[in-house]
């Protein structure tokens, strides 16, 4: 019996095996569902209002969840500060958490984590911001945090000595690896532009006093936008605004005018060399891996523009993700990277474009002529419906993720008030995304993608034959890395 009992239990098991695998089987054949019809996300509309010292507040209630994001947003960045003084603007939105005249940066931490919040703050090109995020319940004594640390920031020597050192010990690691390498080569040598997150020189030249002048000329309270989005009215966002911000807002030096009070000093970047199709290498000798990069400054194509839509498709198809073209050929055919993609970085009326991939030094040449073949498939052939569509869906769809959130929902509306673009654009997004036509895409590759630079930091000895074989008439500028220098128009020590 006991033998039987087994057998009984074999047989049962052996059936469940063959079963689950021509389950398995069957409904792994199945064809794969195509995308629903697209939905357009609905966002509550923003409310403004302008307050007596001339600062607007946003507003977009949304009450799903009981959290609010509180943004200060400043429309200048690290395109603002002079070449000299690249990380400027950084420093000092980041100084502006480190300390004021009634609390240190530990009681500021303490004090936001106390409400179970969260506080943080920073600048790119375009806009500099304080942000914080708390439960709806939070926000008054948020509200005094965060205009405590806006208008009066102690600026320390001491913190400031202490961010700069974090900052530089971040910069000498990452100018180690090759990725980064061709992340900050690129916005001088393709873009002409200084690298917004500063230098090793640059960074250690700024002072207690320049960031007091950048945030006394930059920090103006009547060119700043407060943005609330979350589960707050209107009428008690404008209020707590008036409150913090108007009534009991005594500061001297801010705002104290408009203008940048620098003098650019630094680096003149000039135009970009006659030549196009320019290679540039920078030679990490015994690097275990190589970076290459695929860099192109688009003149009069920026964020304000009708184009953005159709770079953004473009981008999606391109390199936008896991399924697109670059990853598609670099890492999923071939094995030469962990993974490839590309991004626009807006500016107003300007952007660069850049794709990105690490690789073997064996296979730099190849991963770059890969790219350049990507593009100018993109520019030379209709991207297939049955390929956009899919890549329209991952570009709404994470929009709608990201409006989900409070922050989220914040950030967007930052981009629009940082680009002055009209706030009815929030809800334009979806339709204006399934809008654009796979000539649009093919039109826009062949006027703004060609004839960048392609810039590899890896080990020259071994990809130099290659290079030379699959690029015979194209100019390589070498640079060894131990004479790089950022702060040089010529990047060149």
């Amino acid at each position: 019996m006991k033998n039987s009992r087994f057998t009984t239990f074999g047989s049962f098991a052996a059936f469940c095996v063959l079963h689950f695998t021509f389950a398995l089987g069957t409904y792994g054949q199945v064809t794969e569902p195509k995308p629903s019809a697209p939905r357009s996300a609905k966002i509550p509309a923003v409310v403004e209002k302008k307050l007596s010292n001339g600062m607007t507040v946003a507003v977009v209630q949304k009450t799903s969840t009981p959290m609010v994001t509180i943004r200060f947003l400043v429309k200048n960045g690290a395109g603002a500060e002079p070449n000299d003084k690249a990380g400027l603007a950084n420093l000092t939105a980041s100084m502006l958490t480190k300390g004021t005249a009634t609390r240190s940066a530990t009681e500021i931490a303490e004090a936001i984590e106390f409400l179970g919040g969260s506080i943080n703050s920073g600048a790119g090109w375009n806009s500099s911001f304080v942000s914080v995020t708390v439960t709806s319940d939070k926000v008054d004594a948020a509200m005094d945090i965060l205009a405590d640390v806006i208008l009066k920031p102690k600026f320390d020597e001491a913190e400031l000595d202490l961010l700069k050192s974090q900052t530089l010990d971040s910069l000498t690691f990452s100018l180690k690896q090759a990725g980064s390498l061709t992340s900050y080569a690129a916005s001088t040598y393709a873009f002409l532009e200084h690298p917004a997150g500063g230098t090793a020189d640059t960074i250690a030249k700024i002072t207690v006093s320049d960031v007091k002048r950048y945030y006394n000329a930059m920090f103006d309270r009547s060119r700043a936008v407060l943005i609330f989005a979350g589960d707050i009215s209107p009428a008690n966002a404008a209020g707590m605004a008036n409150m913090h911000f108007v009534e009991g807002a005594v500061v001297s030096g801010v705002g104290s005018g408009p203008g940048n009070p620098f003098d650019d000093g630094g680096i003149d970047i000039g135009p970009p060399p006659p030549d196009k199709g320019r290679i540039l290498v920078i030679d990490l000798p015994n690097s275990g891996q190589a970076s290459v990069t695929y860099a192109a400054k688009l003149v009069k194509t920026g964020r304000k523009g009708t184009q953005y839509y159709t770079a953004s498709v473009l981008n999606s198809v391109l390199g936008g993700g896991y399924s697109s073209r670059l990853n598609q050929e670099i890492r999923i055919k071939r094995g030469l990277s962990y993974g490839a993609g590309s991004s626009f970085s807006w500016r107003a009326e300007d952007s660069n474009f850049s794709t990105g991939a690490q690789t073997k030094n064996e296979s730099a040449a190849h991963v770059a002529e890969l790219i350049l073949a990507e593009i100018k498939r993109l520019s030379s052939t209709n991207v297939a419906v049955t390929e956009m569509t899919p890549r329209k869906s991952v570009l709404t769809g994470t929009f709608g993720l990201n409006l989900e959130t409070t922050a989220g929902l914040a950030g967007a509306v930052s981009d629009l008030y940082s680009f002055g673009i009209p706030l009815t654009e929030l809800n334009a997004y979806v339709r204006k995304v399934n809008g654009v036509t796979a000539a649009s895409i093919r039109s826009f590759a062949g006027t703004n993608l060609n004839g960048g630079v392609i810039i590899i930091a890896g080990d020259y000895s071994v990809f130099k034959d290659d290079l030379a074989k699959r690029f015979p008439k194209m100019k390589v500028d070498v640079i060894p890395a131990e004479k790089l220098d950022l702060s040089k128009a010529n990047l060149r020590k």
